[in-house]
């Protein structure tokens, strides 16, 4: 549980140092903001480890195909990325750009998920008399 106040923290620390650089050097507050998602991204690769390895467990167990769930994972993967992508660009000042790249990703999402949508439907087309 002490993760998640050290992310709020460093959160915390690296919003305010990138609002005091920033009228005086903008680029440098940009830098800030990097370099605190880094360590925050660092600091949770060890809970995204776990993650996987009981999803892993989970398709194993239930022997779901091994394409949806590679699938599932990149779409989640895309979803993260396009946020932190979308969020890095509204803090730029760009929020239109950030705005495209939501849609683009919420296309490329929609498209990656028609696999799933299909075999869910398939599955209840059997089901039904």
């Amino acid at each position: 549980m002490d993760i998640i106040f050290k992310i709020v923290a460093i959160g915390l620390i690296t919003a305010i140092a990138s609002i005091i650089v920033r009228p005086i050097k903008s680029d440098f507050a940009l830098i800030i903001a990097l370099a605190g998602g880094v360590i925050i991204l660092a600091m949770i690769v060890n809970y995204l480890s776990s993650v996987l390895n009981s999803l892993n467990l989970i398709v194993n167990t239930t022997g779901i195909s091994g394409n949806l769930y590679t699938l599932l994972l990149k779409i989640v993967g895309i979803g993260y990325l396009i946020e932190f992508t979308a969020n890095l660009c509204s803090d730029t000042g760009n929020s239109s750009l950030g705005d495209k790249v939501l849609l683009g990703g919420k296309l490329v999402i929609m498209v990656m998920a028609m696999p799933i949508v299909t075999s869910i439907l398939q599955i209840i087309m059997e089901l039904l008399p």
